[in-house]
């Protein structure tokens, strides 16, 4: 059985037993997490998340790129369409990890600025080697940017691939610009 039977396998399984065709396009945990595409690194798994819960956004470092703030834009578009009012209290989580691969690509820093939006020369205040102080950038970055609602609550976590531990580095607090 190669890989895309095995997966539609467990779909089928999926599609008998977990499925929920009711489920809001809204995050009943009214959540929405940035994370890393790395596959140690499932917020679904190592939060114990339920289909539902929450909106998982996924890339290189988990970092706020220029992209990424294009999909937080069109996503409230998204759920305004769908009758959904995304206002109100709502929580923004961004969560790095420990031995990030993305710290490989500070050999390449032309590719590394453009992907989050800078200059080659100011790549050391992105903190790309260090998930503890990445997060607190990206959460200040998000906290600032006039485009993340100002009743959103933004915060920063770094989980530990080598222990499985998730820790606080930027506590939850409503964004103040």
């Amino acid at each position: 059985m190669n890989v895309t039977e095995q997966l539609l396998a467990r779909n089928a399984a999926f599609a008998t037993g977990d499925f929920d065709p009711g489920l809001s396009i809204m995050p009943t945990l009214k959540t929405m997490i940035v994370s890393c595409a790395d596959p140690r690194v499932d917020p679904a798994h190592l939060l114990g998340l339920q289909p539902g819960e929450t909106a998982v956004l996924r890339n290189v470092g988990g970092r706020i790129t220029p992209q990424l703030m294009e999909e937080l834009s069109l996503l409230q578009s998204v759920a305004r369409n769908h009758g959904a009012t995304p206002g109100g209290r709502f929580d923004l989580i961004v969560l790095h990890h420990t031995d990030c691969g993305i710290k490989s690509l500070e050999a390449h820093p032309d590719r590394l600025a453009a992907y989050l939006g800078t200059l080659p020369d100011e790549l050391p205040t992105k903190a790309v080697g260090d998930p503890r102080a990445a997060v607190a950038v990206d959460v200040a970055a998000l906290r600032a940017d006039p485009r993340v609602p100002r009743d959103w609550v933004v915060s920063g976590l770094v989980y530990d691939v080598h222990t499985g531990r998730v820790e606080v580095v930027m506590p939850p607090v409503i964004r103040t610009a």
